[in-house]
């Protein structure tokens, strides 16, 4: 399997992208876009807010499908409190059901994300294929 080809067939599917303004940009515009969203720390902010709506969608979808009741959303303060602690919330919801979502918040929220230390001699998980 080759990612860039998922990723390919999945970007193909969603078309063409809405426009990013109703009116067409001059010189002074693009320059000025560039600079703010060419910005590393914009890209931050960006993964922050997609990380924030999944969290969002998961939880609605957990409390509206009667999984996770409702008062048990509080507990959730520590967990989304640092924009790390909401990246590593949001994949582990991306990566699990919403019938799960009650013991992702009990248990003080997901495991720690780590490093994988491959044994010798293991198989490679992933293995990456060059164009």
């Amino acid at each position: 399997m080759q990612l860039d080809n998922v990723v390919n067939i999945i970007e193909q599917a969603f078309g063409e992208s809405l426009p990013f303004s109703e009116r067409p940009l001059l010189g002074d515009d693009i320059a000025a876009l560039q600079r703010v969203f060419g910005d590393s720390g914009y890209q931050a902010y960006l993964q922050d807010q997609v990380n924030r709506q999944i969290i969002r969608d998961y939880l609605t979808n957990a409390v509206l499908h009667g999984f996770l009741a409702e008062d048990l959303l509080g507990a959730l303060a520590g967990l989304v409190a640092t924009s790390e602690g909401r990246a590593g919330l949001s994949l582990h919801m991306v990566m699990s059901s919403i019938e799960d979502a009650t013991d992702l918040i009990l248990k003080d929220g997901p495991d720690m994300l780590k490093p994988l230390l491959p044994v010798p001699g293991s198989p490679p998980v992933m293995k990456l294929v060059p164009r």
